[in-house]
């Protein structure tokens, strides 16, 4: 049986002392923490499919903590980003945030309020992996559908019955019930609602 790893924290800070202190602080929680003072060097090697959250100082020598935000929003990394800064002004936190930081902390970060940012970060993560996953399965099962099992989809997120359906399509309600009984074993729902709630976008996209 494999027993899964708790979550990943990159630390990112210039100052040693600092890396030590809160590496130590994250793991009384259960939180693995992998330290870096070079931030490219980060950014070049870190694991970006681990799920955890990023700490990041604001200042730091070569390039700045902000840069290093902007960069891995271009990216596309998904993993949430807390800044630390130990000279915090508003137009600072304003750009944090606007950049897509999770949050802002001033130093010295108070160790209760740096732990309930990172468990709610990683809260947050597992469930925006787990939303990106279901997606993606959603897009697998539709591609599996075929073009008037699409039609007959595309109708039913509009609300019509199953008579409705066969009228505009020309089919016998009966066949309506068929095509709707393998639209719900190839997408794998199990209710009306499911259905309509996974799939509606994914109908529109594909008929756009």
């Amino acid at each position: 049986m494999n027993i899964p790893l708790s979550p990943l924290i990159q630390l990112i800070d210039d100052d040693a002392a600092v890396r030590d202190s809160l590496a130590l602080l994250i793991g009384t929680v259960g939180l693995r923490v992998q330290t870096w003072a070079d931030p490219q060097e980060f950014m070049r090697s870190f694991d970006r499919q681990s799920i955890g959250a990023i700490v990041l100082d604001v200042r730091m020598p070569g390039i700045s903590g902000l840069t290093v935000l902007d960069t891995l929003v271009a990216q596309g990394v998904d993993q949430p980003v807390i800044m630390l800064t130990g000279h915090g002004t508003v137009e600072l936190c304003r750009r944090a945030f606007k950049s897509g930081a999770a949050e802002f902390l001033e130093k010295p970060v108070d160790d209760e309020v740096l732990l309930e940012a990172l468990q709610n970060a990683v809260r947050q993560h597992v469930r925006s992996r787990e939303r990106h996953q279901a997606n993606q399965q959603a897009r697998e099962h539709y591609t599996q559908l075929s073009e008037r099992e699409r039609e007959v989809l595309g109708l039913i997120v509009e609300g019509l019955t199953n008579k409705e359906i066969g009228r505009a399509l020309g089919l016998s309600p009966r066949t309506v019930e068929t095509h709707r009984a393998n639209l719900f074993s190839k997408l794998q729902v199990d209710s009306l609602a499911h259905l309509i709630r996974h799939y509606a976008a994914l109908a529109a996209q594909s008929g756009s």
